[in-house]
């Protein structure tokens, strides 16, 4: 059959087209995942003065779309959409705004356009909305909390990875079912047992049990599983929680008094954590002011304000015979979070204590 040289270019060149759409198609990632990032404000969206400015900088200041913007990697390793739902540094984060997040999380984690979700917080509280979105959300699907210890601006900024890594978290399904995580210098932390330990290092963010898994270029490894109630086992359902009680703490300390201990208890406070020293130890001179705010009422629960081990009931401390409650592991201000939650269902003291065995 004769073909013109026109037609023999043009069937040349459909081929060659072909050929190039067929390689980019096979080069191009397939059926990425749906990720929401809801920003609430913090480092990882904060600018400093200078870029050697790693300490010293505005917090919450960048919005949720320049972040997304600012990291082209994000839209090979998911399908990403942005909201701003608040822009605070963490620390000035209240009740409400906890609510309101969760409620977020909440139905975003029920849309079937939706395989996960990151939330991008201030470093200074990350680990209590982390464990209060552990404790509220019903969901298997991943929810990452990520955050930075240096601003975008700054030489070495930690925050771009952290994101990244936790849009690829969110997005993986291995992630599925293992509670709230929290993504940061390249760990993956369970939300439950994270805390900041360090002020000024990327590598602020530890558990005394260690992490879960690490992400590398792009890629979990997964070494534990968390065995605390979470999530979808959890009691707790924050489509039906609207406010949250009154939870108040007292440090301990040497030569410590009864002033902070005697204004909660008249506060109006339902529950007051005492941060005490060693296993939560109480010193003998405030165990009394203790005993009568339990007696008007309010629920004492001993906690410690050592970072690793944990509160051993009636040690110390006759906790049967006070009525009191221990926080196990937990430090105060996650002894507030577990305490405001539970008293949204009981106020009886074992039932109490049972719920700080099992979370």
């Amino acid at each position: 059959m004769y073909l013109s040289p026109r037609f023999r270019a043009f069937a040349a060149g459909a081929a060659l087209l072909a050929a190039s759409a067929f390689a980019q198609a096979q080069q191009a990632p397939q059926g990425l995942p749906n990720v929401v990032i809801l920003a609430t404000g913090g480092t990882i969206a904060g600018a400093g003065a200078s870029a050697v400015n790693s300490a010293t900088y505005a917090a919450a200041k960048v919005g949720v779309e320049k972040l997304i913007a600012g990291l082209p990697e994000l839209s090979k390793v998911a399908n990403v959409r942005g909201e701003q739902v608040f822009q605070v540094a963490s620390e000035s984060l209240t009740n409400d705004n906890l609510l309101t997040l969760a409620k977020r999380v909440s139905a975003l984690s029920k849309q079937a356009d939706v395989d996960g979700i990151v939330i991008t917080h201030g470093t200074d509280t990350l680990e209590e909305t982390a464990y209060f979105l552990t404790l509220t959300v019903h969901t298997s699907k991943p929810i990452v909390v990520v955050g930075s210890m240096r601003p975008g601006t700054a030489l070495s900024a930690d925050g771009a990875l952290n994101l990244y890594d936790a849009v690829n978290v969110a997005g993986s399904k291995d992630a599925a079912g293992k509670g709230v995580l929290v993504t940061m210098n390249d760990n993956i932390d369970s939300g439950r047992d994270v805390s900041k330990n360090v002020n000024i290092k990327t590598s602020a963010f530890s558990s005394q049990w260690g992490p879960l898994g690490m992400v590398v270029e792009g890629k979990n490894y997964w070494f534990r599983a968390p065995v605390k109630r979470h999530t979808m086992n959890s009691e707790f359902d924050i489509d039906s929680i609207n406010a949250l009680p009154p939870v108040e703490i007292a440090m301990g300390y040497e030569g410590v008094s009864s002033i902070a201990i005697d204004a909660i208890a008249k506060s109006g406070a339902k529950a007051l954590i005492h941060g005490g020293t060693g296993n939560g130890s109480v010193a003998d001179r405030i165990v009394p002011n203790l005993q009568k705010a339990r007696a008007d009422g309010v629920i004492v629960i001993r906690s410690s304000r050592v970072p690793d081990g944990f509160v051993i009931r009636n040690a110390e401390q006759p906790d049967d015979k006070y009525d009191w409650v221990v926080a196990h592991d937990l430090r105060p201000q996650k002894a507030r979070i577990l305490a405001m939650v539970a008293l949204t269902k009981t106020n009886n003291t074992k039932e109490l204590q049972r719920i700080f065995w099992e979370y």
